[in-house]
């Protein structure tokens, strides 16, 4: 098997993006739509920035170490394409019987009138995520953090889950179209 010496993983910053590591390891980058801050820490892994973008190093690596410089190169990566083209989730509401109403309140989803319920089911938008309803059935989630959008894209995917009941028959629900 073939030992490594080092591991080095560039994220490139495009024009208008600016990326700032702090001493404590928190990475701020900054773009047209927006700012977003992170945390690295690691005793291993190593985080530099270099004239035309970061560069995230590990020496003589092991499988753990490996892994979690990918991860760090992950997240980089979908901080700068989060700053610049931001992050978009489409979802669709389909019901065969009962037509649901969708509805954002704040920082709450709301369902009313799923399988005929009379009590609304609700999830939680977090914050600096943007949620549209349009044309009654369509949803859409976007914004500039990946983990945040699809995290809120889930929790108004998972408030509709079908309890007690055949989910091959009972297919009503909101689901994930396509991300973007």
């Amino acid at each position: 098997m073939v030992k490594l010496d080092r591991i080095e993983h560039t994220v490139t910053i495009p024009e208008g993006v600016t990326a700032n590591i702090s001493e404590d390891g928190v990475v701020t980058i900054t773009g047209p739509k927006g700012t977003l801050t992170r945390a690295f820490e690691s005793d291993v892994v190593q985080l530099f920035q270099d004239g035309s973008g970061l560069i995230v190093r590990v020496d003589l690596p092991r499988r753990k170490q490996r892994a979690l410089a990918g991860t760090w190169n992950a997240h980089l990566n979908n901080m700068v394409k989060g700053v610049t083209d931001g992050f978009t989730y489409n979802l669709k509401a389909f019901y065969s019987h009962f037509p649901m109403t969708l509805a954002v309140n704040g920082n709450t989803f709301q369902v009313n009138n799923y399988f005929g319920e009379r009590v609304p089911r609700t999830a939680h938008i977090l914050d600096n995520v943007d949620v549209k309803v349009s044309n009654k059935v369509e949803v859409t989630v976007s914004g500039i953090d990946k983990e945040a959008v699809g995290q809120t894209a889930a929790n108004i995917e998972r408030c509709t889950t079908v309890k007690n009941r055949d989910r091959r028959v009972f297919q009503d629900g909101i689901y994930l179209l396509n991300k973007e």
